[in-house]
């Protein structure tokens, strides 16, 4: 059985139409013949949306009594025992009620899924956890309810369902979305035009990044290399130097201009390490281009413009930023450059902008060490000077007639095979030392055109030559390979560095690092294989690229060791031997990386074992006594009513019967606190947000505690607050009690409340011992009581269930001195005048 296929129709507001989308594409799905039924969707009073309904086949709802009303959930089980082709499950992002099966309804969804069940879902873009930061400082409305990011992401499809925030607003205004006396509130409040704009924005560019995802991964299933341009990437070639700054900040304005454009810096370094980089300006640059929003990236290749090009295409890009060349205007009769190069052989597909800076023309500021490597050309012109030379130079000689003498003849030789050796290395420069003592003993020396030399002067003099000849050749070959050593080791320190400089930074994730290594070396695929013994099969730890992932390391194309078990496995082409080294600081940093994962996830599940194991020590604790107590004074006020040994007066009967109901108020509010902070722990307390009047609530929330031991100063004018009235009543409960128990006898606690901003304060006053600043938090801590604090003082989770039910709400509990000595509880709650900063009491996950 597979996993079933997930399709979500995305809004960027409530009252777009996803509901409706999704009932629309149910009713095509029924007339196809799919079965499908609704698993839950809330029409919430939409009379279109409610006709939408009509022909579907509705599985019944569960219905879940909770604090003494009624309330109705999907029935996760009626529906998986249907197992329909398709269920439709509104209001993804919806908190359960507590009881129900999972917490949240995407938990639901995901066993739909599990089952094999295709599903069909609705979500508002406000609703995606990692965006409720910016929702808040949008809308300065903090979304409760959420679905994870990766949740939605790993959905088959994402339709979008949009709307002008004008269009909304009209079809607010009509009626269509909230009844007539919610349509002024939110109109002013949540579906304002800049609100609905940003929303909108938001939505947009989150479903284009979902759709260039989707695009990369076809691009590379179906090994597509040529450019799409459907979206604006620009790609940066930096040199390492001076004029990569500004060449990055031209790229980022390129990208300003296109929507949803990004940066993509790229440094090419040859193989041979042989470039005049500076490492220091490289790091400024790369800091710069991810300041901006770009990313760096770090390519081994010896043709610069191939591999340029290369990746420009590998990463879909639409332009290409490049730098005047630096060099100077006589320095072009050896080829037109990289940017020129690059220019020619774009295609039509990529566009080069060549960028002027104030380096060009100017030369490059360090010297290249390009010239120590003996490369093809000047290989050739070696050769050719070695053995053309003395031919020519032997026929200029011989047709002037009357030659300078034999000395001078052999220095201008001797020139040519210092020539050779300079352009081409040692052998052509013997090849010309050789050509040269030929033609100078058939020549030049005397008797001419015979390889007799009758002079004993000129069998010396040219011995000498050769000999210096050789030599020159010799040291110049030698410098030639010590150079390339040099800069060999240069490439692998600098490419070290980057990796030592992405541990630093904390780019500690295994992809992220074998992305790196594939980036490098200009591979197709890296993976990460492991084994635990010898015999047992390979498995796969990690992986990156597009090409086919090998099995084995015998199967790829490089294979790296990694201790017994561990292997790095590469597939794209061979390395020389001399890139292994390098490859093996990688691997070895690809093991600790994945050891470090493993750590940490280990380490998290002992933090959770450790927190629930003292969790469960503080609990025994209470259970042991504070809970023991009240229990055992219950049990012996019974125990004392039940003898019958003793005639009780209706006065020490009813003295009995006190000390029962004192004992089961005490354990009722034991036991509250404990479920209460489970609910905190757990997330499932869904506040249901008013207005409310503090009068109205505290009152309620003194009868715990004594008569005359607290005095209320609550001014009529007060503004009202926005609120959760069960949750703030059992928070200002929690608070005053506490206060009341550490309070002098005889002495009131007094609960006041006044306005600060656009806060609401109830300050909760006692005159008790107090506590020192340090303690200040921790009192706010589960199973926390501080200092002396009496036993049968309570479990120590009043003030943490208060805190929690303060946040759940939208305010904040801090704890203060009391001028004079004692404690002061400050409770902040958001005030209902203006924009609630929290949620208004519209539906905000309405669809």
């Amino acid at each position: 059985m597979g996993r079933g296929k997930l399709r979500i129709y995305l809004g960027a507001a409530p009252g777009v139409g996803k509901t409706y989308a999704m009932l629309s594409e149910a009713h095509r799905r029924v007339e196809r013949g799919t079965d499908c039924v609704v698993a839950f969707v809330e029409h919430h009073d939409r009379p279109r949306t409610e006709v939408m309904l009509h022909g579907l086949e509705q599985v019944p709802r569960r219905e879940i009594a909770h604090r003494g009303a009624a309330f109705t959930e999907m029935d996760v089980d009626a529906v998986l025992a249907r197992r329909p082709a398709v269920a439709l499950v509104d209001e993804l992002a919806h908190t359960n009620v507590p009881g129900s099966r999972n917490a949240k309804r995407w938990q639901d969804v995901e066993e739909l899924l599990a089952a094999g069940i295709d599903v069909i879902s609705t979500v508002n873009i406000q609703h995606l956890e990692s965006l409720g930061d910016v929702v808040e400082s949008i809308t300065g409305i903090r979304q409760q309810e959420t679905v994870p990011d990766e949740m939605v992401r790993r959905a088959d499809q994402i339709e979008l369902v949009d709307m002008s925030p004008q269009a909304l607003r009209r079809r607010m205004a009509h009626g269509n979305i909230y009844k007539p006396e919610k349509i002024d509130a939110a109109l002013s409040h949540y579906f304002r035009p800049g609100n609905l704009t940003a929303l909108r924005e938001m939505a947009l560019l989150w479903v284009a990044d979902r759709v260039d995802a989707y695009l990369k991964q076809y691009r590379t299933d179906h090994q597509v290399s040529a450019i799409w341009g459907s979206r604006e990437r620009i790609v940066v070639g930096l040199t390492g130097g001076p004029e990569g700054r500004t060449l990055i900040r031209r790229a980022a304005r390129l990208a300003e201009k296109g929507a949803g454009g990004e940066v993509l810096a790229v440094y090419i370094a040859r193989s041979d390490g042989l470039t005049s980089a500076s490492p220091k300006e490289l790091a400024v640059q790369r800091t710069l281009v991810e300041d901006l929003g770009g990313t760096f990236h770090h390519v081994i290749g010896d043709d610069v413009p191939s591999a340029l090009l290369e990746f420009a295409r590998g990463v879909n890009a639409t332009q290409i930023v490049l730098g005047a060349s630096r060099r100077k205007a006589w320095q072009y009769v050896f080829g037109p450059g990289v940017s020129g190069t690059v220019a020619r052989e774009s295609g039509p597909d990529l566009d080069v902008h060549i960028v002027t800076h104030d380096a060009v023309g100017r030369g490059r500021g360090l010297p290249s060490s390009r010239g120590a490597r003996l490369g093809r050309p000047r290989t050739v012109a070696g050769w050719v000077v070695g053995v053309g030379g003395p031919l020519l130079l032997t026929w200029l000689l011989t047709t002037v007639g009357g030659g300078p003498g034999l000395a001078s003849e052999m220095l201008l030789f001797l020139g040519l095979t210092v020539g050779a050796a300079l352009l081409g290395g040692m052998l052509p420069a013997l090849a010309s030392a050789t050509a040269g003592s030929l033609l100078l003993n058939w020549f030049f020396a005397q008797p001419v055109h015979t390889w007799t030399i009758a002079d004993p002067e000129n069998i010396v003099a040219i011995c000498v030559f050769f000999a210096v000849a050789v030599s020159v050749a010799s040291v110049v070959g030698h410098a030639a390979r010590r150079t390339q050593q040099a800069a060999r080791l240069r490439a692998e320190s600098e490419t070290l560095s980057l990796l030592a400089g992405s541990v630093l930074r904390g780019e500690t994730t295994l992809d992220a690092l074998l992305e790196r290594v594939r980036e490098t070396f200009a591979m197709d695929s890296v993976v990460l294989l492991e084994r635990r013994s010898d015999v047992d099969p390979w498995t796969r730890a990690g992986g990156v690229g597009p090409g086919a992932c090998p099995a084995r390391p015998e199967d790829a194309d490089v294979d790296m060791p990694i201790g017994d078990h561990l292997a790095l496995a590469l597939t794209g082409r061979v390395l020389p031997a001399e890139d292994r080294r390098v490859l093996a600081a990688f691997a070895a940093q690809a093991a600790v990386v994945l050891d470090r994962q493993r750590l940490v996830g280990q380490a998290r599940e002992a933090r959770k074992l450790a927190e629930g194991n003292k969790i469960r020590t503080a609990l025994l604790a209470a259970v042991s006594h504070d809970l023991r107590t009240p229990l055992a004074a219950i049990k012996a006020a019974v125990t004392s009513l039940r003898s019958d040994d003793v005639e009780w007066s209706d006065e020490d009967r009813a003295e009995l019967l006190e000390a029962i109901e004192e004992g089961a108020d005490r354990l009722d509010h034991l036991v509250g606190n404990l479920l209460d902070m489970s609910r905190l722990q757990t997330g499932t307390v869904t506040p249901l947000l008013r207005v409310t009047d503090l009068d109205e609530v505290v009152p309620m929330a003194l009868g715990g505690v004594p008569e005359g031991s607290v005095e209320l100063d609550i001014p009529e004018t007060l503004p009202m607050v926005h609120v959760d009235r069960g949750l703030l009543e059992r928070a200002v409960a929690n608070v005053v009690e506490n206060a009341v128990k550490y309070s002098p006898p005889g002495t009131p606690v007094l609960v006041a409340a006044s306005t600060l901003g656009d806060r609401v304060e109830l300050r909760v006053v006692d005159r008790g011992p107090g506590i020192p600043d340090e303690a200040k938090e921790s009192v706010f801590a589960p199973f926390q009581r501080h200092g002396d604090a009496p036993r049968g003082a309570g479990v120590g989770l009043g003030l943490a269930v208060a805190r929690g039910f303060a946040e759940a709400i939208g305010g904040t509990l801090t704890a203060e001195d009391t001028p004079g000595g004692g404690l002061t509880m400050v409770l902040a709650l958001p005030k209902a005048a203006g924009r609630p900063p929290v949620r208004p009491e519209l539906p905000a996950t309405a669809m």
